[in-house]
């Protein structure tokens, strides 16, 4: 897949365009969901979206996984189980270095986000929930605010 170099995140730039747009799509859903629900409901999507866990995290803790169970496997049955650990080294060193490795678009087509995906819907429930009362907003925003709260936090 070609990467989209005008996109900052070098997740979202390796990312298919259909995955793209169901993830943020499903972030619009949600905040237009709980733009109608009470304070308290919002309250409790904000805290499971601060215990969601991103696409590097998850990467993360499957290469460490499958690196500790080659290093094992190794060590037990064979060195040719060593191949694992390097491999998985090598595909984590990929997304390092470019954002992409072979697990990344099948995780993005089920959905998983990046952090700054979960924290524009969070800001965005945020503002919703009326956290940020204090700072001056245009007019307009007080018409329509669920839009505008969504084009404040839109991933260009």
């Amino acid at each position: 897949m070609q990467a989209n170099t005008n996109e900052p995140d070098r997740v979202r730039a390796n990312t298919s365009p259909e995955s793209l747009k169901g993830i943020d799509r499903a972030i619009q859903e949600k905040v237009l969901y709980y733009s109608t629900q009470p304070r308290e409901a919002i309250s409790r999507r904000i805290a499971q979206l601060d215990r969601e866990w991103d696409i590097e995290r998850i990467l993360e803790a499957n290469a460490s996984s499958l690196a500790l169970l080659g290093v094992a496997l190794g060590l037990t049955k064979g060195k040719r189980y060593f191949l694992v650990t390097a491999g998985v080294l090598g595909f984590l060193l990929s997304h390092a270095i470019q954002g992409w490795c072979p697990p990344v678009p099948a995780l993005r087509a089920l959905g998983v986000r990046t952090r700054a995906e979960i924290d524009r819907e969070k800001y965005a429930l945020k503002v919703v929930r009326g956290d940020f009362q204090e700072v001056a907003a245009p007019a307009s925003f007080r018409e329509n605010p669920v839009a505008e709260v969504l084009q404040a936090v839109k991933q260009d």
